[in-house]
C-alpha cells in the first residue's frame, strides 16, 4: 500500500487532518481512532460492497470524520465508468476519497479528462493511482503545469502517465518544472543535439522516468558537469547522456565519483579504460557502491576474472543471481565461462536465450564432416 501524507489531501481532508494525532497517518500498528464512528459513513461505505473492516484496519480515522461523501464519490466514478468492483476497491484502496467535496472531485475529472482520451481510460487510471486523483489542493499548479506541458507539444499519454505516477511534479509551481524543462533542453542541445529531436527526447525522458522533474534544475547541472570533467568528449556524453534516458535522473556526484574510484581499483582501470567502461556500461554511473561491490565480488566468487570482466563490463548490470544462474545453464552444455568470453552471459534475458541456444546446436552438430568421404575400417 502507499503512505498517505497531508500533501496527497484535498484542501478540505488536510484541514481535518490536521485535527488527527500523527500516529493515524501509519497504515500499520497505528492504535485505533478514539472517536466514535460516523454510522452513516460506515453503512454507507457498505451498500457500496467496500470491505469496511480492511478501511477499518488500515484507514480507520475516515470512519470518524463527521463530514464524508460516499454516495457523492461513488456517483461522479459511476459516471467515469467504473462499475460496482472498481468503486469498492478505489475506496477501500484509498478510503479518504470520501472527505474530498463533491465540487473538487468534479473539478479535478474535468482536469484529468483534459488530458484523457475518454472518461473510462481515466477510470482506468484512478484504480491504479487514487491517491494521485483525488488531490486538489494544489488545483492552480496543476492545470498550470498540464498547460505548460501541453505547450511543448507533448502528448496526453506522457502528460496524464506524468499526472498519474508523479503527482507531486503536477503539485509543485510551474516555474520549477519549466527551469528543469529548460536546463535538460539545454544540456540536450550543448552536447550537439538536434533541435528537431529535443521533443522526442523529453517524452522518452518523461515516460521513462515521471519523477525526473522533481530533482532540481542545479542538481542536473552537477551531474552534466561531473561527467565533462571525467574527458568525455561532447559526442561520448551525448550518446551517454541518451543511453541513459530515465537513469540520467539517479546521476548524483557523488554517487558517480565513488562508483568509478572502485571499478577503476578493482579492474585495475588506465583513465582510458575506465572511459570505455562507462561507454558500454553507463549503469556504473548510478549502481551504489555497495551494490558494484556486491556484484563484483559475486563474479570473483565464482572464477571470473578482473580482466574478464573490463572485456565485458556489461555483466556488472546482472545481479549475482541471475549470473550464477546463467553460469549454471551453461555449464550443462559445457561452456566454461572462467576461460572464455563473458559476453555469452550479458545483455537482457532475450539475449541470453539466443546464446544458449546456439551452444545448444552446437552440441547437436555431427562431429564428423558431411562432406568428407567415410573412411571404413579397412582403410
Amino acid at each position: 500500500m502507499l503512505r498517505v501524507t497531508t500533501a496527497s489531501l484535498c484542501a478540505s481532508c488536510q484541514r481535518m487532518r490536521l485535527l488527527l494525532p500523527p500516529s493515524a497517518s501509519t497504515f500499520t500498528s497505528a492504535p485505533p481512532d478514539k472517536r466514535p464512528e460516523n454510522q452513516h459513513t460506515v453503512d454507507s461505505l457498505y451498500e457500496l460492497s467496500v470491505d469496511v473492516r480492511r478501511v477499518r484496519k488500515c484507514k480507520g480515522w475516515v470512519l470518524s470524520e463527521t463530514s464524508a461523501y460516499v454516495s457523492e464519490t461513488a456517483d461522479l466514478l459511476r459516471d467515469m465508468g467504473g462499475d460496482t468492483t472498481a468503486i469498492a476497491r478505489i475506496l477501500e484502496t484509498h478510503p479518504e476519497a470520501v472527505l474530498c467535496r463533491p465540487e473538487d472531485v468534479a473539478a479535478q475529472r474535468d482536469l484529468w479528462v483534459s488530458v484523457c482520451p475518454n472518461r473510462r481510460e481515466l477510470m482506468s487510471i484512478i484504480e491504479k493511482f487514487p491517491a494521485s486523483f483525488f488531490t486538489s489542493s494544489h488545483h492552480d499548479n496543476q492545470r498550470a503545469n498540464i498547460l505548460y506541458l501541453q505547450s511543448l507539444r507533448l502528448s496526453k499519454r506522457i502528460i496524464g502517465k506524468l499526472m498519474a505516477s508523479a503527482p507531486q511534479s503536477f503539485s509543485q509551481p510551474v516555474e520549477r518544472n519549466r527551469e528543469v524543462i529548460h536546463t535538460l533542453r539545454e544540456i540536450y542541445l550543448d552536447l550537439g543535439g538536434d533541435e528537431g529531436n529535443v521533443r522526442v527526447w523529453l517524452q522518452k525522458l518523461l515516460s521513462q522516468n515521471p519523477s525526473i522533474l522533481l530533482r532540481p534544475a542545479e542538481a542536473w547541472r552537477d551531474s552534466l558537469g561531473f561527467l565533462t570533467e571525467q574527458g568525455l568528449t561532447t559526442e561520448e556524453l551525448l550518446s551517454l547522456v541518451s543511453s541513459l534516458r530515465a537513469s540520467i535522473a539517479e546521476l548524483k556526484p557523488e554517487v558517480m565519483r565513488q562508483a568509478l574510484a572502485y571499478v577503476e581499483g578493482a579492474l585495475a582501470c588506465s583513465a582510458d579504460e575506465l572511459k570505455q567502461i562507462v561507454i558500454r556500461c553507463p549503469a556504473v554511473l548510478y549502481y551504489s557502491l555497495p551494490t558494484l561491490v556486491a556484484r563484483f565480488q559475486g563474479l570473483m566468487d565464482v572464477g571470473v576474472s578482473a580482466e574478464q570482466v573490463k572485456g565485458a563490463p556489461n555483466v556488472l548490470e546482472l545481479t549475482t543471481q541471475i549470473v550464477l544462474y546463467r553460469i549454471q545453464k551453461l555449464a550443462s552444455y559445457g561452456y566454461d565461462v572462467r576461460s572464455g568470453s563473458l559476453d555469452v552471459i550479458v545483455g537482457t534475458k532475450k539475449d541470453f536465450e539466443m546464446s544458449y541456444a546456439k551452444l545448444h546446436l552446437r552440441r547437436q552438430r555431427p562431429l564428423f564432416n558431411p562432406v568428407s568421404p567415410i573412411r571404413s575400417a579397412e582403410d
